[in-house]
């Protein structure tokens, strides 16, 4: 699995970072990034929840 982070959507409102901090962080530009490529079978399903809680839908899955 690999998530992927629409820059123009994403306002760093970081839930993502609060959810998976070990997939995702912040730059230094307040954008989230994706830190582990492609994410680890033991963080999908809290990658999953953050895909969900992004409130501007920045997040997207794919296989």
């Amino acid at each position: 699995m690999r998530v992927v982070v629409d820059r123009d959507r994403c306002e760093g409102n970081a839930f993502c970072v609060n959810i998976a901090p070990e997939v995702f962080i912040l730059d230094d530009d307040e954008y989230a990034v994706v830190i582990a490529e492609p994410v680890p079978v033991e963080q999908e399903t809290l990658v999953e929840q953050a895909i969900t809680a992004c409130p501007r839908a920045a997040l997207s899955r794919e296989d």
